[in-house]
Order: structure tokens, then sequence, then C-alpha cells
């Protein structure tokens, strides 16, 4: 079988849990999902399953993408991933079966994007002193050293971009599955926003549990 699914982000809510009471969830729309190629250790060098989720108009795919999903008797899709998995045949169709209720899972996404911000707001300065006469208020301070090694070290916390960037959350619980609508509850927040994309598998550490 996979490991995991793609989708969307739909947004949150809240539902009734026994025993747990009103609980915030975040409602995935996942698959449904068709294989697109199976990779093998004689061909590729490596176990793995290609996926496709999101059909699009043939139109708007590009001459390699139409000639990829014609190898595999496919219509274009939106969105291609890549999972470990075993004993799938390319065209089969994947579905929420692949997710129990009270699953442990990792969801991946990008984060929403907050525009250019200072160092305070980004990284979590303490900034200078916010009294009258101070003139360091929000600022970054000295960054490096003058005469040796006489450059800014790399990876300095400084001004620039937040946001917008590859995010995984671990360890979220699956409340609910309804494969009538390919709906997913999932426990507490994903990253990024409102039918952006995201990638579930399940739980790398709970696995690692399991095997031991």
């Amino acid at each position: 079988m996979i490991d995991g699914l793609i989708g969307y982000k739909l947004g949150m809510t809240q539902v009734f849990v026994d025993g747990e009471g009103l609980v915030p969830v975040t409602v995935l729309e996942l698959g449904p999902c068709k294989v697109v190629q199976v990779k093998s250790s004689e061909k590729e060098g490596y176990q793995g399953v290609q996926i496709s989720f999101g059909e699009v108009k043939e139109q708007r795919a590009t001459k390699p993408q139409l000639g990829h999903f014609k190898k595999a008797n496919l219509p274009p899709a939106r969105h291609l991933k890549e999972f470990g998995g075993r004993e799938l045949e390319v065209g089969q169709v994947l579905g929420l079966d692949v997710f129990l209720e009270g699953d442990v899972v990792d969801i991946t996404g990008t984060s929403r994007g907050k525009g250019f911000q200072g160092v305070m707001k980004r990284h979590n300065y303490a900034g200078g002193r916010a009294t009258h006469g101070s003139r360091f208020h929000r600022a970054p301070g000295s960054i490096g050293q003058s005469a040796y090694p006489s450059h800014v070290f790399k990876n300095k916390g400084m001004p620039g971009q937040m946001g917008n960037k590859k995010v995984t959350t671990e360890g979220l619980k699956i409340v609910s599955i309804r494969p009538e609508e390919n709906l997913v509850l999932v426990k507490g927040a994903v990253p990024g926003g409102k039918k952006s994309l995201i990638v579930v598998r399940k739980s790398v550490k709970q696995r690692a549990k399991q095997r031991k």
C-alpha cells in the first residue's frame, strides 16, 4: 500500500468528539488520487509510486506532461507527488481507505506569506529600549565584526520575507473520515491557506515506534 495522499486544505471548523468535547479541526479534501507511475528497484534503483490529483484541461498542460499521462492512459492532472509504496498498478484509484480514524499523520504544506518583516517579528529579537531618546527600538543592531573576519556570517537573522515556506506539522490525529465527500477532519491546525495544496503522510515517528 501507499503511505500518503495529496489534497487541498479547505479551512477550519469544530466538532464534538466523545471524551474530548469540542475539538478544533482542519477540513482536508484528499483524493481521489490515481497511480501514474510505479518505480522499481531494477529500473529506477528504488521503489516508489507517483500519484496525481486534480484533473486539468489538456490545453493547460505542457507537451511533456501530456506524454507522461498518455503513457499511463490517464487524463492530465494538476499535481504530481511521489510516495513510498508497493503492490500498486498504474491507473489504480486511491481513496481514503489509506487512512483510518485515529491514525496519526504528518502534513506538509506551504505556510502563508506574511510579506517583508523586520527582525522582531521574523526572528523574535528583543529590540532596543523603548524609552525616549534611545534611537534604537526595532532595529537589528550589530550584524558582524569589523577587522576579523570582516564579513557577515551565513544564516544571520535579518529582515526579509516571512512565511511562504515548506512546513511540516507532525503528529496530527485524524478525528473523522467522510469517504462519500472525500473529506478528512484532522485535529489542530495545518500549514497553508484555504485551497492550498497539502501532502498527508502516515506519521514517521509513529511508524518507527511500531517497528521497535
